[in-house]
């Protein structure tokens, strides 16, 4: 009986304001990229950084790399091997051969910072908010079968690659073709790589490395050394493998890029590279508007009237499942059991889709028995499997929590279609109308207080004006006459719903500020 593998494609949408990648597994949507032509996909970039401020409480230093912000690099950082660090490897030490006469060891930078010491480092993390980028010390090449690490002295093959025998030749084939001086990492989409294929993936990262070695010595600090590929090329060298069937472009100038690009590093797939000439976008065919609206949504349906809640902040994400209108037929453990286990594939599917990172925080539906928080424990591992970023999973509480960490290395979907709003300034929340109303009175009665002025004019906001004036004992008539003064309300459509600006009419001006309970804090103290 023939192994039933997933279908995966991946569907390519350009516009003159962005490119979005989508990756699709058996019609449904799994995977999300976004490149902006006017933000630049930095991670993977090689900068010569200048230590400014090393914080020994903090085990960690800033560095100044040419940007308006420090990067950050922990001390663990310049320790670890890079083929250590990556995930799902096995590794091998390999002894070194005796140093070449002549011959120039690959720079590496040394750990005990100082400040002013020039180093090399590599981004790792996009900054997030006001955090500047994370940097590495360990700087790795990706190519298209192989990583490699200049200054390691390890070899390591993906453990994603099922065979044992398989990985065992891959890791046979690193040893003897190692160079002096460097670490190699044989990627997933080297299995069944030929010796001479591997050999020639290794030459194009070893001549791009002599390359930026070239430049550390007489390049100025900082400065950037090694730009990563666009977001779509990077995409298309780590994702586009046997397992893929088709990759499909609606953009005539990005699909004469990428098969220029599949022709010269895996010209037996080019046939699986197709050009979309319908009228219509891409994404139409595929329904993947409407998965990234629900990628974006706060509520999430997931079958049989259960649904989860997912809550964004900078520190945690947490997801609330709920069984809804969800009754089943067994008992009420078992029905919990049933939802839980439909939630983690749908929860590993939202997490991949909205690139969730940092802590997240997973409150299941209680269950009173140990092995059914099993089941889900191994429900959610078995999910997240396919996830290519690194992550962890606790066991559940007693209380029904489940927590796990996850590689956050950019923004996630909500902040790559959004921006903060200018009224609640990112929060999601706006004061209400009675919250305005009761601010403006309080600012009233100060006004009265201080200036013993008889008449001011206010101008807010159309719904504040409409709330205010609604009935014929408004709000209006109840503040003016509280403080025994003559108010001109007028409606301002540029002014947002919880702002109002209050013009003297013996003063000739705006005094809205003068009479704020920050003002009058100041004044009396």
């Amino acid at each position: 009986m023939r192994e039933c593998t997933l279908k995966k494609e991946l569907i390519i949408n350009s516009t003159t304001t962005e490119t979005r990648i989508a990756l699709i597994e058996d019609s449904s949507l799994v995977n999300l990229f976004v490149e902006f032509p006017d933000a630049e996909r930095n991670v993977g970039d090689i900068y010569k950084a200048t230590v400014r401020k090393v914080l020994p409480g903090m085990q960690a230093a800033f560095l100044d790399i040419g940007w308006d912000v420090d990067g950050f690099i922990h001390f663990s950082d310049m320790y670890k091997s890079a083929v250590e660090m990556a995930e799902g490897t096995e590794v091998e030490e390999v002894s070194l051969p005796e140093k070449r006469e002549g011959r120039k060891r690959p720079w590496k930078p040394r750990a005990d910072l100082k400040n002013g010491q020039e180093v090399l480092v590599q981004i790792v993390k996009e900054p997030l908010g006001t955090k500047g980028p994370r940097l590495t010390s360990q700087i790795s090449l990706p190519g298209r079968f192989l990583v490699l690490v200049p200054g390691d002295n390890l070899v390591g093959v993906s453990k994603r690659i099922p065979d044992f025998k398989e990985r065992k030749r891959l890791k046979a084939i690193l040893k003897k073709i190692k160079p002096d001086g460097f670490g190699l990492i044989c990627r997933t989409i080297g299995e069944g790589k030929s010796d001479a294929e591997v050999v020639h993936d290794l030459n194009m990262l070893v001549r791009l490395w002599r390359m930026i070695e070239s430049k550390i010595d007489d390049a100025p600090s900082p400065s950037r050394l090694h730009k990563e590929a666009p977001l779509t090329s990077s995409i298309i060298r780590d994702l586009f493998g046997p397992d893929v069937d088709r990759v499909i472009i609606d953009d005539k100038r990005l699909y004469r890029e990428i098969r220029a690009y599949v022709r010269a590093v895996a010209a037996p797939l080019l046939d699986r590279v197709q050009f979309h000439p319908g009228p219509g976008p891409v994404f139409d065919l595929y329904n993947i508007e409407q998965e990234i609206e629900k990628g974006l949504s706060r509520r999430v349906w997931f079958g049989g009237g259960s649904y989860l809640i997912i809550e964004q902040t900078e520190a945690v994400v947490t997801i609330d499942v709920n069984s809804g209108r969800f009754v089943g037929k067994e008992d009420q453990e078992e029905n919990n059991l049933r939802v839980n286990l439909k939630a983690c594939k749908e929860i590993a599917r939202q997490i991949r889709l909205r690139d969730l990172g940092g802590i997240l925080i997973i409150d299941l539906i209680d269950m009173y028995h140990e092995a059914n928080r099993k089941k889900v424990y191994d429900a959610m591992h078995q999910a997240m499997a396919t996830d290519r970023a690194k992550w962890d999973i606790a066991p559940i509480s007693q209380f029904g929590i489940m927590e796990m960490t996850r590689q956050r290395t950019k923004s996630s979907l909500v902040h790559a279609f959004n921006e903060p709003c200018p009224t609640c300034n990112g929060s999601g929340l706006i004061e209400s109308k009675e919250t305005v109303v009761t601010r403006l009175q309080s600012w009233v009665r100060r006004f009265r207080a201080v200036s013993g002025e008889m008449g001011v004019t206010i101008t807010a906001h159309p719904a504040i004006v409409e709330y205010i004036t609604h009935g014929l004992r408004s709000h209006l008539r109840r503040i003016m006459w509280d403080a025994l003064l003559y108010i001109k309300l007028e409606p301002d459509q540029t002014l947002k719903i919880d702002e109002f600006k209050a013009y003297s009419w013996k003063q000739k001006r705006d005094v809205t500020s003068d009479y704020t309970a920050r003002q009058q804090e100041k004044a009396t103290t």
